[in-house]
């Protein structure tokens, strides 16, 4: 069986304190799996490693047999709302337009095709009549599903969310499921940090 994700001995420290220490763990291709704990247990600091926004002390981390490096188009990663720029002057188009730019050469800007495939997710995610709004004008869980969309546009294998579930609407919850469950059947891997344990189940192989 071929892996989507291989982690070896990582280790993270901050300083003298030890985030992380020996994790290791082989995710098989076309999941649609959750990273759960308790507050402070180091689910979001596991993906940040993971992908290098946060240097490793040690371990190793393959991405379909290969290092990120070779990978990152193949990785569409959404983080934690709190960590996003809300007040950023750009609207719902555009933000998720801003989801192809590491797909296209450097030169290239999203063209035709690009904004129909941003169109396109925006309506997979319910907010096809949202697009010339300033995203600081949206509600959470409105903000969410713009983001889902951005990772959506990146036709990855591996997509990588850090809580996207926390304090959006049910109705919100409920379509961020949904499309977690058709990026698994249409073949991607979909790993999720995720707070609640009564959902689990539902959300989640």
């Amino acid at each position: 069986m071929s892996h989507a994700i291989s982690v070896s001995n990582l280790t993270v420290r901050y300083r003298e304190t030890e985030a992380l220490r020996g994790v290791g763990f082989e995710l098989p291709e076309h999941a649609l799996a959750a990273i759960i704990g308790p507050n402070g247990a180091g689910k979001s600091t596991l993906l940040k490693a993971m992908l290098g926004f946060i240097p490793r002390t040690s371990g190793e981390v393959l991405f379909f047999g290969q290092p990120l490096e070779a990978m990152r188009r193949e990785i569409a990663y959404v983080p934690q709302r709190a960590e996003i720029d809300w007040d950023f002057p750009i609207d719902v188009l555009q933000t998720v337009l801003l989801g192809r730019l590491g797909q296209l050469p450097f030169w290239r800007r999203p063209g035709r095709k690009d904004r129909a495939m941003a169109l396109e997710a925006l309506e997979s995610v319910g907010m096809q009549a949202f697009v010339d709004r300033p995203i600081r004008a949206l509600s959470g869980g409105q903000q969410q599903r713009v983001f889902l969309a951005r990772a959506l546009v990146q036709r990855a294998r591996l997509y990588l969310f850090d809580e996207p579930f926390a304090g959006v609407d049910a109705a919100t919850e409920q379509a961020i499921a949904r499309v977690f469950r058709h990026l698994r059947d249409d073949g991607a891997t979909v790993v999720s940090v995720h707070h609640d344990l009564s959902t689990v189940e539902d959300y989640f192989d």
